[in-house]
């Protein structure tokens, strides 16, 4: 695969289109069951709370990359993503009822590098809050 998005197409403040990632108990337990990790904050509310947390969170690396997917999906090469680092700054809260989390995600064209390269500024939000701080991909363009 390579890049679908040429970069002379590409202008400081490119809007990249926004998505929302629903996150559901059953999400998260797939996510365990892929990743590994089987920390019960993740599925078991009793043991969640008991810790001082408000609810059942999702995994913050599973957080991480639904986020990305905003970008992979914009420039069609997962590939093309050259460098990838975010902050977790709140969790992404995942009640058990019909509808879970959602993780919604903007992102925009921050700063043009070299080499058919740009910076591209991701913010993730779930229910009001900023939930990755200092999110950036590095991606490079056709």
């Amino acid at each position: 695969m390579a890049a679908q998005i040429q970069y002379a197409d590409v202008e400081v403040g490119t809007e990249l289109p926004a998505a929302s990632f629903p996150v559901t108990r059953a999400t998260l337990v797939q996510y365990a069951g892929a990743s590994g990790d089987f920390n019960p904050i993740h599925w078991n509310e009793k043991f969640a709370k008991g810790v001082g947390l408000p609810d059942v969170i999702a995994h913050g690396m599973f957080t991480m990359a639904e986020a990305i997917r905003v970008v992979t999906d914009w420039v069609g090469d997962p590939g093309a993503v050259v460098e990838y680092g975010v902050r977790f700054t709140k969790p992404v809260v995942v009640p058990n009822d019909d509808r879970g989390g959602l993780i919604e995600v903007t992102a925009k064209v921050a700063a043009k590098l070299d080499d058919n390269r740009v910076r591209v500024d991701l913010t993730a939000m779930s229910a009001g809050q900023k939930v990755l701080g200092m999110s950036r991909a590095v991606v490079e363009l056709a």
